[in-house]
């Protein structure tokens, strides 16, 4: 930071610019540091460029990019809001804004009366706000604090359970060009920033006990200039090795250590069959006793054996500790089976288990494991890590999920591995609030996989993988066609790109 030595005679001399006649050899205490560094930035912010297009450019294209990463649904806190600019622009219901110096939350309040502000040290303990929120905004506030490791643990602290940390910050390639813009007039000039690498930041967030949920990069041409804009902000910023490039980041934060629940959460397991009579009896017998209570759900679709008069037949039959309830679709296919079996589930926990048990039911307490244990939000399961038995998936098949491997990865920024297994557990809240928008994908998946890795994604939930063995089939035939179903992940390819990756 500059000039933070000496200690400041007057407000009005710091707002001013003016040297102070006096200067005291004793150094300022924080809380003078601090006000001398907030004064100093809102002076030399107030500096509007010669080019206000340019300037707007920035605020544009972040506002584009929370309005989609913050969930329409979550109650916003801005840190450092400034006038209330930002929080403004984004359609959210409960909207706060906090900052350091009073006359700037005046400005706020009078600009924005609709939205609640407060006067706040973000890096202070406690803050002054007892409220918690689904999202915290921090839009480059780390390159003019003092402290970055106490500003994160105040914005840690503003957090409701399962919230997320909204993140900016320029990346530290760009403080050369960034200086040049405000010689230039392109930019709001602004006082000696704190630059910081992506790994100076990881090594900050781990040390303040948050983990990296996805990030995004914005901008290698932060002008308006017509096509070229385009196509470098919107689609070759978003191409492998051009992270670096970047103007600036967006990273969506997850507090790592409030992610742990109580482990006793009660399960339901939906089990779609079509043609799975031959498995329904194993299914009831090795389907484990997990957490509070586990219901059982069988989904059956349209099945040309006698799967539901087994379902039935075995249910009658049965005297354990599982809770057993069946449903047979109106509808078509494994994703509206699941969707069937989740609107009448109980659990807290919600889990997909495939009829042909070629993921051992055993297996499940794992899944439980890593979601109770806050490890992550979603959870799937992998066939792509052990060898598996011969005949459990064909050559094909095989190739296909390893390409889309990699292409999901690309666009949803977090690692999957293998999107078609049919293993999948996540709560049953984040599932509800996945399917109150579903409509912003649209609803085109059979298999219902994807659909929850979207929903998951947008609501930025951290992902997990786990290896399972996967088995050969020891009872009917697979329902998926390769080449039919690989066109159709084709076109949901498509859609996720066009709504997550390159907007």
């Amino acid at each position: 930071m500059g000039s933070l030595g000496r200690r400041p005679t007057s407000p009005d001399a710091i707002e001013s610019g003016a040297e102070p006649e006096g200067i005291s050899d004793t150094p300022p205490s924080r809380a003078e540091a601090l006000e001398a560094t907030w004064r100093e930035f809102y002076r030399r912010a107030g500096e509007a460029p010669r080019h206000p297009v340019a300037r707007d450019f920035l605020h544009r294209d972040l506002v584009t990019a929370l309005a989609r990463l913050v969930p329409g649904d979550a109650s916003v806190l801005e840190v450092g809001c400034g006038e209330g600019e930002l929080l403004a622009a984004l359609p959210n219901t409960r909207r706060k804004g906090s900052d350091y110096l009073p006359e700037v939350i005046a400005r706020a309040r009078a600009r924005h009366p609709e939205i609640a502000f407060e006067v706040a040290d973000a890096t202070a303990e406690p803050l002054a706000s007892l409220d918690r929120f689904d999202a915290v905004i921090c839009d480059r506030l780390c390159h003019s604090v003092l402290d970055i490791k106490a500003l994160l643990a105040g914005l840690k602290r503003q957090l409701a359970p399962g919230g997320r940390i909204y993140l900016t910050a320029f990346s530290a390639l760009w403080e050369v060009p960034v200086r040049l813009a405000e010689i230039a007039g392109l930019k709001r000039p602004a006082p000696t920033a704190n630059w910081l690498s992506d790994s100076d930041f990881r090594n900050l967030y781990d040390i303040a006990g948050l983990e990296v949920v996805r990030y995004e990069d914005r901008l290698l041409l932060p002008l308006e200039v017509p096509a070229l804009s385009t196509a470098l902000n919107r689609y070759l910023v978003r191409a492998p090795g051009m992270k670096h490039a970047s103007l600036y980041r967006i990273y969506v934060l997850r507090d790592r250590g409030a992610a742990a629940v109580a482990r006793r959460a009660s399960v339901s397991v939906i089990v779609p069959t079509r043609n799975e009579a031959g498995n329904v009896a194993a299914a009831i017998a090795r389907t484990p006793l997990l957490g509070s209570s586990t219901e059982l759900i069988f989904v059956e679709g349209h099945s040309t054996d006698d799967t539901w008069a087994t379902i039935q037949r075995t249910m009658r039959a049965y005297d354990g500790p599982l809770k057993l309830r069946a449903f047979q679709q109106t509808g078509k296919g494994k994703g509206d089976a699941v969707r069937l079996g989740f609107a009448h589930a109980s659990g807290d926990v919600l889990m997909i288990l495939d009829g042909d048990l070629t993921v051992p039911p055993e297996d499940l307490p794992t899944f439980y494991e890593v979601l109770t244990g806050g490890h992550a939000d979603y959870v799937q399961g992998t066939r792509l890590v052990y060898p598996m038995e011969a005949g459990a998936m064909r050559f094909f098949n095989k190739l296909g999920n390893m390409a889309f491997s990699e292409l999901f990865t690309y666009l949803l920024q977090q690692p999957i591995k293998d999107t078609l297994c049919g293993t999948k557990v996540l709560w049953r809240r984040d599932y509800q609030r996945i399917a109150a928008a579903r409509s912003y994908f649209g609803d085109f998946d059979p298999f219902g996989d994807f659909d929850l890795i979207f929903g998951a994604s947008r609501l930025n939930l951290k992902i997990a993988e786990i290896p399972v063995r996967y088995r050969d089939r020891t009872y009917g035939e697979t329902n998926i066609s390769r080449w039919k179903h690989g066109l159709l992940l084709l076109r949901m390819s498509a859609i996720a790109a066009r709504k997550i990756k390159f907007v």
